[in-house]
């Protein structure tokens, strides 16, 4: 019994100095070997910020806009029917461009709404941001910033290859999200310079929410952004998703812009019924206001299953046989400068290039970019 005593005590004895031997929480014993010692976290660049407003954006015909970013001039909202108005709010089309030997860029970004995605189209292409950068003299694609939240805030590209000369970058904002603010960092050190939107004159479209972006997968892949990079111009996007209706409200707006072509691209929300109409009224109005700018006529894509679906194969073709006499009795007229591009075929026929029936996806995007850029190479003289 003294035995097991004299252990329990000898026990509680060792316990009792090896306890008061260990270091304290809040201490950390030193290591054997410094080397082995864990590094610290290099700490944070700091980034300077840069308000693309201080510069400019390109895409923007008017600037007497409520907002900065705003498609049609303050003035239209009394105008134009509520919803054109609202629409116009979205800032697809619309760029900046601007230079920096940075290997991080940063991005602070306020969008008007907090609706980020829509079902058949992803919040990189409604509300994202792209960016690309020139190399070898052509656009080529960089990073997108996807969205999770409002405001999007955080880092656009990093770990990018050196670049002391710096490079030049081309950045588009959002489709179908219209944008409060805008600012792009750096970190300090790194240069930058914001690039003023270019003299060029841009080509303007007036069109559906194909043309105002609908399904791209990022800005960048919309058609009349491929074709802003392919023919190396500005591009003026009027596209009103559902609300494209060849209005003479809206295109009065546009006639005030002196674009180098005007695209009329209204045909999928325009209601049968006055298709001949509206299309004679709205190219008669820009041409009495730009006698020398080439006019395109587009026709509606066919949807994926035209083919499939009882009448609507009939509807495209009732809409396309509109419009053709619309052309043809302006060119009897003795109007010049008019193009046109028939609607078969834009969008292939594999049936596989739409993400709904109705809108482009990517794929779909790429072949109008190729059915239309020949056309305004020859309307641009090139």
């Amino acid at each position: 019994m003294q035995r097991r005593v004299s252990l329990i005590g000898a026990i509680l004895v060792s316990f009792a100095t090896s306890a008061c031997a260990m270091p304290h929480a809040d201490q950390v014993p030193p290591a054997d070997n410094p080397a082995e010692a864990e590094p610290k976290a290099p700490a944070e660049p700091a980034i300077v910020w840069h308000d693309v407003t201080e510069w400019g954006i390109e895409g923007k015909g008017f600037d007497d806009t409520a907002s900065y970013f705003d498609r049609l001039p303050a003035r239209a909202e009394s105008v134009v029917r509520p919803k054109v108005w609202e629409l116009s709010r979205d800032a697809s089309g619309m760029a900046v461009r601007f230079r920096t030997n940075a290997t991080r860029i940063d991005i602070d970004c306020e969008l008007t709404e907090d609706s980020l995605d829509m079902p058949h189209m992803p919040a990189t292409g409604v509300s994202g941001l792209d960016l690309y950068t020139k190399q070898d003299g052509a656009w080529r694609w960089a990073s997108v910033f996807r969205p999770r939240r409002n405001p999007l805030q955080g880092t656009l590209v990093e770990a990018l290859a050196s670049a002391p000369d710096g490079r030049e970058y081309l950045m588009y904002l959002p489709l179908y999200n219209g944008v409060k603010s805008l600012k792009i960092g750096v970190p300090e050190g790194a240069t930058f310079e914001g690039l003023s939107p270019r003299n060029t004159q841009p080509i303007l479209f007036y069109g559906t929410s194909i043309t105002h972006g609908a399904c791209a997968s990022r800005p960048g892949m919309a058609f009349v952004n491929i074709l802003g990079r392919r023919l190396d111009r500005p591009m003026l996007n009027f596209g009103f998703s559902g609300n494209g209706k060849m209005e003479t409200e809206v295109a009065s707006f546009l006639a005030e812009l002196d674009p180098a072509v005007f695209v009329l691209d209204c045909m999928p929300n325009t209601p049968r019924e006055v298709v001949e109409e509206r299309s004679y009224d709205v190219v008669k109005l820009w041409r009495a206001a730009h006698p020398d700018t080439p006019i395109v006529m587009v026709e509606s894509r066919s949807w994926s299953s035209s083919d499939l679906v009882a009448g609507r194969e009939a509807i495209h073709d009732e809409k396309r046989a509109s419009m053709r006499r619309t052309f043809d009795r302006l060119k009897a007229e003795g109007v010049t400068g008019l193009f046109y591009v028939e609607g078969k075929g834009l969008l292939g026929d594999d049936h596989e290039a739409t993400t709904d029936g109705s809108h482009p996806s990517d794929l779909g995007m790429m072949r109008m970019a190729d059915a239309l850029e020949p056309v305004l190479r020859e309307a641009l003289g090139e």
